[in-house]
């Protein structure tokens, strides 16, 4: 379900445990909207590289914690490719690719008073509901995304 791309400029990549609680909020998340197979692929980047992929892709000159790229406008559009498949074919799928900054979120980390384990994981769970369509422009649909970041951070073990 999900494919690791690294950065080595970062320096960094997360223990098996943390990818391991990854792949289990892709799962989940995906599960949560029809989809049982397909790839997100995730990288780690350096707060340069996420700055110059903010300005390139959305016109915004700063460093963000995570960026998604999906490859369908919604969850409905990746369910009925993946649907339409043969199930050997589904894994090939990719809904797209999250970059996560570990600098920013190992920042974010300490001002939120948690580890950056569970930065990392959240990050990934709000970059993979992006792949899927969700979007925090308008309230409800920042409630409705928060609802789902929060059942699957909870279900994998890692609520507040």
């Amino acid at each position: 379900m999900v494919s690791l791309a690294f950065d080595p400029k970062s320096g960094f990549l997360p223990d098996g445990a943390v990818l391991e609680k990854m792949a289990a909020a892709a799962r989940d998340v995906c599960a949560a909207h029809g989809i049982g197979d397909g790839e997100v692929s995730l990288s780690f980047v350096s707060p340069e590289a996420m700055k110059s992929l903010n300005n390139r892709y959305r016109a915004v000159d700063a460093v963000t914690d995570v960026l998604s790229f999906p490859a369908y406008e919604s969850a409905t559009e990746a369910r009925d490719v993946l649907s339409g498949l043969e199930p050997a074919a589904r894994g090939e799928v990719s809904l797209g690719d999250v970059v996560i900054c570990t600098e920013r979120a190992e920042a974010q980390a300490a001002e939120y008073g948690h580890g950056a384990a569970r930065e990392l994981v959240y990050l990934f769970v709000h970059g993979v509901l992006h792949l899927l369509g969700y979007d925090h422009e308008d309230e409800a649909a920042r409630a409705a995304m928060r609802a789902r970041e929060e059942a699957t951070m909870e279900k994998i073990g890692l609520d507040r």
